[in-house]
């Protein structure tokens, strides 16, 4: 039974590669979210209080949007002072969107 080790590693890293891509596309799946991801992207990095303040959202609404951006892996977020800067973490969507599109690259075979 040879191989096994690296066929459940193969497995582990697939799911794993899904479970990201469903973060991102989920993540993406909101336009305040993508406004704010091309917001932080165009500026370098921007404060919470910035973002809040840009898209006239409650704080509670704005938390939950940038939690979701930071937990796909869009955004990451380092803490200074008191503030909170955020800055996109453009290579892991090239990477999820890279991945996605090489999916179709290849021909299925036709069932027919």
């Amino acid at each position: 039974m040879t191989g096994e080790p690296q066929e459940q590693q193969n497995t582990q890293q697939g799911i794993a590669e899904v479970e990201q891509a469903d973060a991102v596309f989920s993540a993406l799946g909101h336009p305040a979210r993508r406004q704010i991801l091309l917001s932080v992207h165009y500026r370098g990095t921007c404060s919470a209080g910035d973002i809040a303040r840009r898209f006239e959202c409650s704080w509670p609404t704005t938390s939950r949007h940038l939690s979701t951006l930071v937990n796909s892996g869009l955004l990451s977020v380092e803490k200074s002072g008191r503030q909170r800067v955020y800055r996109t973490n453009d290579a892991v969507l090239r990477e999820v969107l890279k991945k996605w599109a090489g999916y179709f690259e290849s021909s299925i075979p036709s069932s027919e």
